[in-house]
């Protein structure tokens, strides 16, 4: 089985995998969430909804994993980006699939991880409990977020 991400690509072996990890985690913990793998472009590779997990949170997972894919950072990092600029917090806060706050990881290419090649979103659970989440699902790529 595949499971290397590598070339700029997730593979959909890569993507299930994650997906399954993060899930495991989740259940390992209480947790109930829904978890989604994109390709850099923003295309769904993988999605895994567990039995009551809040169907709001369906979208809100794709969004994170969407939003870590387009800019290559933790979704949690966007507020310290914009830092006290009011202007670009309601310019980006208007903007349709960004979203600013934990559960969204960049997958980064096997090797140095300078370069990105998709995204990992959870929701569901709290902030810092997604983000464990989708950490569970790149270590199990063997990558790290």
């Amino acid at each position: 089985m595949n499971l290397q991400v590598n070339q700029g690509q997730v593979a959909w072996q890569a993507a299930a995998a994650a997906c399954q990890a993060a899930v495991l985690h989740a259940e390992a913990n209480g947790w109930r969430i829904n978890v989604a793998v994109v390709d850099r472009g923003g295309n769904l590779m993988s999605f895994l909804r567990m039995s009551g997990a809040f169907i709001h949170s369906i979208d809100i997972a794709i969004d994170k994993a969407y939003t870590a894919a387009s800019f290559g950072f933790p979704t949690k990092d966007w507020m310290a980006a914009i830092g006290h600029d009011e202007g670009m917090k309601l310019g980006f806060s208007a903007q349709p699939r960004l979203i600013v706050f934990g559960g969204g990881l960049p997958i980064r290419v096997a090797g140095d991880g300078s370069e990105w090649c998709g995204g990992i979103g959870v929701s569901g659970a709290s902030e810092a409990q997604d983000e464990a989440c989708a950490r569970a699902g790149l270590a199990a790529l063997g990558l790290t977020g």
